[in-house]
């Protein structure tokens, strides 16, 4: 699918103002509002976008849902717990932009991770020829949970962890990845390293919605059909795991549960949203486009 329409919106987007441009062309802008501020439970809220001027300016470069359109994403979006990976850098070693970085108005952004001029989403684009990591032959621009200190989350299975979004695909080759649970290293001795994720959420071109769950930390994949959503309609998710094991993934007002393979028990894990692509070829005019409008995390 060509990307004309990603690419008058980057237009767009660079004649409000492209990197630090956003924060002089808007003085005073909030960096996330009533919504936007990280609380006792690591709750990374959607931002009001109105921040200072837009009190005494009646919501002046809103759009309707709240968001401002002429600020980073990072100027809607508390990203303070978020590294980016782009899909461009070195092969086997994609570039990534720290949680610091990422924050406030005029916040990191580029034409893979920008604010769409039109109603404010945070948007992923990934092109099928982008640069991968070692482990995967496809590319993404998609965000990875950290920690407050900025080193990279690897939680243990226990309480409750919940990733949620908000989110369109407007875009999209065959079917892309738009919420992980990822291992990260294992807490338990004796466990070999894996670079499996346990679940990925997938929207697909027909509008089909999947989960595939892994078989174990050694590779292996059992999809889960979930619903179906138009391409470009917004729709809510989120996805839960407890100590005990259960996954729960909640899809507008559907909610199924499944069990986490007992291989997973022991290693730690890590929350992924954004755009993570699963084709790869040769066109840089091919990929997937995926809209953020909220975000949240809490353990």
């Amino acid at each position: 699918m060509k990307r004309g329409l990603v690419l008058a919106a980057e237009l767009m987007a660079l004649a409000v103002g492209c990197g630090g441009g956003a924060g002089a062309a808007r003085t005073g802008a909030g960096t996330g509002g009533t919504g936007g501020a990280v609380g006792t439970g690591g709750a990374v809220g959607l931002g009001g976008g109105a921040g200072g001027d837009a009190a005494a300016g009646a919501g002046a470069g809103e759009s309707d849902g709240g968001l401002d359109v002429s600020v980073s994403p990072g100027g809607n979006f508390d990203l303070s717990l978020w590294e980016l990976q782009e899909p461009v850098g070195a092969a086997g070693s994609p570039t990534t932009i720290a949680p610091s970085a990422l924050a406030g108005p005029s916040g990191f952004r580029d034409s893979y991770f920008f604010t769409d001029p039109t109603d404010g989403a945070m948007t992923f684009w990934d092109p099928e020829n982008g640069v991968t990591t070692a482990d995967s032959s496809y590319p993404r621009s998609e965000l990875r949970e950290m920690n407050a200190d900025g080193s990279p989350a690897n939680w243990p299975v226990s309480g409750t962890n919940v990733l949620s979004a908000t989110v369109a695909v407007t875009a999209v080759p065959d079917h892309v990845c738009i919420g992980q649970i990822h291992l990260g290293t294992a807490i338990q001795a004796g466990l070999a390293a894996s670079t499996k994720p346990l679940l990925e959420l997938y929207y697909y071109a027909t509008g089909d919605i999947t989960l595939g769950i892994e078989d174990d930390p050694t590779g292996g994949q059992t999809a889960h059909q979930i619903t179906n959503v138009p391409l470009g309609a917004k729709f809510s998710y989120s996805i839960q795991l407890t100590g005990d094991g259960t996954i729960t993934l909640g899809i507008g007002d559907e909610t199924m549960t499944f069990a986490m393979p007992p291989s997973f028990a022991g290693y730690g894990q890590y929350f992924k949203a954004g755009d993570y692509d699963q084709s790869a070829g040769t066109d840089g005019t091919v990929g997937a486009t995926v809209k953020l409008y909220a975000l949240q995390l809490s353990h």
